[in-house]
């Protein structure tokens, strides 16, 4: 799932504009009012003050729902949201680190925390074919719910009876004694990981019994507890499904060039240096 964030005071104006020319489902997120400390007020329309319940939902005959609740941040919307769209637009989040958009106001005026695809002075003025060229060449959020979609999606899928899976993590530390690990980030050589990850995932696919292989490897900085790479395999039965899973995660980590950098609470280094 593409993900945009849109700030500034013409941000609406700008996401229903865009909406149309994305090719996809497209999802928008907006911020609620927060509460503050008046309980009575409910956490989102639809969720009744004082209500036991921690979400609200309603379903229509036609395939329409609506939903509410007070139990999920912005990251927990995003893991929700990639299985289903193709396009997430993120109004009025300064805060989230997506690629992002800022709509009117002056030059520092709710300035985005990740990278910044471009400024206009207006709704109106935003070149959206460049806009949408733009984010479509951005890292997408991808989960393991979005793969495991994917692959249940494939033509092929009906050939299958098992569906396989790896995901890897930030280890916060190996032993009690180590200091914490608080995030790793990880560079590539533009274009050569993923010619490297395309060869892998095609000869895996290429085996008896192994119907769709995905991988994917994030980039960036990834605080410790969060994903950091899935493998993801649909094959007719379970051995081959996870013998192809093994060898996806170690053909990945033995031939596509990651570098990866540890930030613990003591120190900072990339791990070939101390590998070496």
């Amino acid at each position: 799932m593409q993900t945009l964030g849109l700030v500034g005071p013409d941000a609406a104006a700008l996401a229903e504009r865009l909406v149309p020319r994305l090719d996809g489902r497209v999802a928008t997120v907006e911020p609620l009012p927060d509460r503050g400390e008046d309980a009575s007020r409910p956490a989102a329309p639809g969720l009744a003050p004082g209500s036991a319940a921690a979400g609200a939902f309603g379903v229509g005959p036609d395939g329409s729902w609506v939903g509410a609740g007070e139990d999920r941040s912005l990251a927990d919307t995003l893991d929700t949201l990639a299985p289903e769209y193709d396009y997430a637009l993120l109004v009025g989040f300064p805060e989230a680190d997506v690629p992002a958009v800022v709509v009117g106001g002056d030059e520092g005026d709710d300035s985005p925390t990740g990278e910044v695809l471009g400024r206009v002075p207006d709704a109106g003025g935003a070149d959206l074919g460049d806009l949408t060229e733009r984010l479509d060449a951005t890292e997408p959020h991808v989960t393991l719910e979005s793969l495991v979609r994917r692959v249940k999606a494939s033509p092929r899928a009906e050939r299958a009876g098992a569906i396989a899976t790896f995901t890897g993590r930030v280890r916060a530390k190996d032993d009690d004694g180590d200091p914490r690990t608080t995030a790793l980030a990880f560079e590539t050589y533009e274009g050569v990981a993923d010619d490297r990850m395309e060869t892998i995932r095609t000869e895996l696919t290429d085996r008896a019994g192994v119907e769709e292989v995905l991988l994917h490897h994030r980039t960036g900085v990834v605080p410790d507890g969060e994903d950091i790479v899935f493998v993801v395999v649909l094959a007719g039965h379970r051995g081959e499904a996870f013998r192809a899973v093994e060898d996806g995660i170690n053909r990945l980590k033995d031939e596509v060039p990651i570098f990866k950098k540890e930030t613990t609470v003591e120190d900072e280094f990339w791990v070939h240096d101390r590998d070496g």
